[in-house]
């Protein structure tokens, strides 16, 4: 997949042309006309020129951005690419009539934060070469994409495209098409409950921003939950959910796969088994490397001020 159309020209669709353009990918860009487009890659362009005088980039980023190719409308941007990323505004109605005219021949995936796939797939001309990608803003930096099936979607599309994200610097999960999949679920599960924290008098938003990014958030570069989780213990867990079910409700009621962990006596790493296992060795090694991260992480915090 050497050649990638990309069509929308915005924040999103800007980024990630730019990001395959300096991976050496031979690059379309499309968008409502070619004005627009063209205006879209002026502005991709200062943006990484900005990166360039500001060392983010090396100084061949400007000229392969450069080679982005401007196309006249979605038919031509297409025509003979290996893979096209559709990155329209998050409209049902605007993605499904773009992906309308995608054709049929190569693999179709849409940049999407929350739109069910399986709606969007009934658009696409060939279902089974066609799945979701959310990509995250800024889409040149943060690595992770989530890559979403849809259910016609052939096996060797998917791995096909998560062979692509690696190979161009991300880091993709394959994830499944519910609701906000995985990254907004937890995203909007966590600021509800930060906005009702708020409208219980308990902290500031500046407050609730400081304690999030300075304790668990700290952690969360280098670990998700689940071993966030094991390492802090399971039956900790477990009772800090007690508590919150007796302060707030019985929405924090401790959740049975939690309390199957802990009734078998799994609590994480301290008895070498919780949602993972983990030996002796494996335990000190995670600990230590633990500590390492975390070490190197405030010295970077304290560096950026």
């Amino acid at each position: 997949m050497n050649v990638v159309a990309v069509l929308g020209g915005g924040t999103m669709g800007g980024g990630i042309a730019g990001h395959l353009a300096r991976c050496g990918l031979e690059v379309r860009l499309v968008d409502a006309d070619r004005e627009r487009a063209e205006q879209a890659l002026e502005r991709l362009l200062t943006r990484t020129r900005a990166h360039v005088d500001a060392g983010l980039l090396g100084i061949d980023a400007l000229e392969r951005t450069g080679t982005i190719e401007v196309r006249d409308d979605v038919e031509s941007a297409v025509a003979g690419a290996g893979l096209v990323i559709e990155a329209v505004p998050e409209d049902l109605d605007l993605k499904r009539a773009t992906l309308a005219r995608c054709g049929t021949e190569a693999i179709l995936a849409t940049n999407t934060s929350s739109l069910p796939i399986a709606e969007l797939a009934e658009a696409a001309p060939a279902p089974e070469r066609f799945l979701g990608v959310h990509w995250f803003n800024p889409p040149e930096w943060t690595p992770g994409v989530e890559v979403i099936p849809g259910p016609e979607t052939a096996r060797d599309v998917v791995e096909t495209v998560v062979e692509f994200l690696r190979r161009a610097g991300k880091r993709p999960a394959e994830v499944g098409d519910g609701a906000g999949f995985v990254a907004n679920r937890l995203q909007m599960a966590l600021f509800r409950e930060a906005l009702a924290i708020v409208e219980d008098g308990l902290a500031t938003p500046e407050a609730i921003d400081e304690v999030v990014r300075t304790t668990f958030g700290f952690r969360l570069p280098f670990f998700g939950p689940f071993l966030i989780a094991d390492m802090a213990g399971l039956d900790v867990y477990a009772s800090v959910f007690r508590t919150l079910e007796r302060g707030l409700g019985p929405e924090f009621t401790p959740p049975a796969a939690l309390c199957e962990h802990v009734d078998a006596g799994r609590y994480g790493t301290k008895t070498g088994a919780g949602f993972g296992e983990y030996s002796e060795e494996e335990r000190d090694r995670l600990a230590l490397e633990r500590d390492r991260r975390y070490a190197a992480l405030a010295r970077l915090l304290t560096e950026l001020g």
